[in-house]
């Protein structure tokens, strides 16, 4: 039986990763957040589920999360604060991740922070995202300079689509596309998870093939109807 702990367990991504990885009879989950539960009751009343509360930034907290766990994904993200909260959260999974004795991970970040995004696109989201890429950049450097077995994964805009289409990028290569469903992120979560020797100290990005544009289409056509009204 495999143990997975999951921090950020209450994110949209981490709940469809958590439904994919409970299909599999020999896995545990360690489900990890802050207060409160929004998990429904298809998981939390799942035999092979154990919910824990508490600081992402704490890593007493972490560490009780991941205790006797095989695997370590983290879905975080600052909970109603600044984006500059995911630096010391990184700090605390790798820290944890040490005392514990646990070597894999797979950390969700952002596309855009080694500023691989090109053209108008690529603009568009630095001004965005801000120093929120400034913020994830530094918690991806604590992550690579560990000797953690990650795979940090750096998504395209997010779209609720029920889909699993996705092409991904290496860390060195430009960032392709605009937008992937958060139903393929959480595909290439468990796929990682479930073959923890692929993509081993990577950063990938993920994006939806065809597309490519200045700006996710969802926005655009959002834009579009706004102007219309």
């Amino acid at each position: 039986m495999k143990t997975i702990a999951i921090l950020g367990a209450n994110g949209r991504i981490a709940r469809i990763a958590e439904t994919m990885l409970l299909e599999q009879s020999d896995v545990k989950l360690n489900l990890f957040m802050h207060t409160d539960n929004e998990l429904p009751e298809s998981i939390l009343n799942n035999g092979r589920v154990t919910v824990f509360t508490g600081d992402a930034k704490n890593p007493d907290d972490v560490s009780e999360a991941i205790a006797g766990a095989d695997e370590v994904y983290a879905n975080l993200g600052p909970n109603k604060g600044s984006s500059e909260d995911i630096v010391p959260m990184a700090k605390a999974v790798v820290e944890s991740m040490d005392k514990a004795g646990i070597k894999r991970l797979v950390w969700i970040s952002s596309l855009g922070i080694y500023g691989e995004v090109p053209g108008e696109f690529g603009a568009w989201n630095a001004r965005e995202l801000g120093d929120y890429l400034d913020n994830y950049r530094k918690a991806a450097d604590r992550i690579e300079e560990s000797d953690l077995d990650y795979t940090i994964i750096r998504p395209a805009w997010l779209t609720d689509k029920d889909e699993v289409d996705y092409e991904t990028t290496a860390k060195g290569e430009l960032f392709r596309g605009t937008e992937a469903s958060r139903k393929s992120v959480a595909a290439e979560v468990v796929k990682i998870l479930m073959n923890p020797e692929e993509e081993s100290r990577a950063s990938i990005g993920m994006d939806k093939p065809g597309t490519d544009g200045d700006k996710p289409q969802w926005i655009l056509s959002a834009s579009t109807e706004h102007l219309s009204e």
